[in-house]
């Protein structure tokens, strides 16, 4: 789908929400991407203005040492921005539609609140002025990779810190956050800016999670030990997937890679290699020419065995009525052979080289309970 918008004005481009906004519209052709930063004249913003087709006003004060800069930068900023708005569609008649960044906290008496407050009553003013289309987020707390720790995130901090074995501060672990994810923030936008319409309207970013304090921190620090026990959390959807790419970008470079434990005899080498709460385990293993693994049956356990590399035989036998079945692969050839409860079975390399053989099993293996018995094929 072609977008309207090809050239973004993006201010706080070097913050967090920036630098993700900027490398999204970066991977998308249809757009450039023009940037005004902390240090900045704003004296060069009605230029900037005069060749974008939209603004992502993103620059803001969240901890200065001097609170005035709330109102400089949160409120000031943005009136400077606005006015060059209007100048723009005085001079041109061109609507540039303007995003505002503010934040759920724009309800609080606080200096930061109140700024932020001011900074959204000046986007309406334009917008019941000329028209001028302006979406506004009140965006809670945003967490994702490339937040600064130590500063306004939560959850940057405690990933930062568990990541490199650095304490982390729990003072009320009953409190609730309310959160969002910095891709999802990105699409927000992305998707406010396709089809802006005239006036101001506020806009939220979906989903929205919430979750305490303790639970957000044991949560990250399940991740940190899951690296050691090979065991992963449920990452593949919702807050715990973001909560994990976050988690793993905060992870310093020597980290990158860790070890895990090999079971090595004359046949070959076992490896496990990732264990799922409630989806089995995955693992690898290797057998030398002529060489034979398994001879055992199972009751319920169930097994998937993809030969990568090498040439590999099968044998299954009923453990009651002795029926017996047999199945060559390859990793030429890559296919799914299954284990079925109640037939024992073995694989032997038949090739001339090691085979190397990957392996799925549905539950984790459980010394006490191992359902494995040995058994002739």
């Amino acid at each position: 789908m072609s977008h309207p918008v090809s050239r973004i004005l993006i201010t706080g481009s070097q913050g967090f929400i920036g630098r993700n906004m900027s490398v999204r519209l970066g991977e998308l052709q249809a757009f450039e991407v023009a940037r005004f930063d902390r240090g900045d004249d704003p004296s060069r913003l009605p230029a900037l203005v005069a060749e974008a087709h939209a603004v992502v006003h993103l620059a803001g004060e969240n901890r200065p040492k001097d609170e005035r800069a709330f109102a400089e930068v949160n409120a000031g900023l943005t009136t400077v921005l606005c006015n060059a708005i209007r100048q723009e569609n005085e001079a041109t008649g061109r609507h540039v539609p303007v995003v505002l960044a503010s934040s759920i906290q724009a309800g609080n008496d606080t200096p930061y609140g109140r700024s932020k407050r001011t900074a959204e009553e000046t986007v309406h003013a334009l917008a019941g002025e000329t028209g001028n289309p302006g979406i506004i987020f009140r965006l809670p707390g945003v967490f994702g990779k490339w937040c600064r720790p130590d500063y306004n995130s939560v959850v940057a901090t405690y990933c930062h810190n568990v990541a490199r074995g650095l304490p982390i501060r729990i003072d009320a672990p009953a409190a609730r956050l309310r959160l969002v994810y910095i891709d999802d923030v990105v699409s927000a936008i992305l998707a406010a800016l396709h089809a802006p319409a005239r006036g101001a309207r506020f806009s939220e970013v979906e989903p929205e999670y919430e979750i305490s304090l303790g639970d957000l921190a044991a949560q990250i620090e399940a991740f940190e030990a899951g690296r050691e026990a090979l065991r992963t959390e449920h990452v593949g959807a919702g807050l715990t997937r973001a909560l994990y790419a976050t988690y793993l970008s905060y992870l310093p470079e020597t980290r990158f890679a860790y070890n895990v434990p090999q079971h090595r005899d004359e046949r070959g080498v076992f490896v496990e290699m990732l264990k799922t709460p409630d989806c089995g385990q995955f693992s690898f293993l290797t057998v030398r020419p002529g060489a034979k693994r398994g001879g055992h049956y199972h009751h319920t356990k169930a097994e998937k065995f993809v030969v990568i590399k090498g040439d590999a035989l099968f044998r299954f036998r009923h453990v009651v009525n002795d029926k017996r079945v047999e199945i060559q692969t390859s990793g030429d050839t890559p296919q799914v052979v299954e284990t079925i409860p109640g037939w024992s079975h073995d694989i032997t390399n038949i090739g001339t080289e090691e085979m190397v053989v990957m392996l799925w099993a549905n539950e984790i293996f459980d010394r006490d309970r191992p359902d494995t018995i040995t058994s002739r094929v």
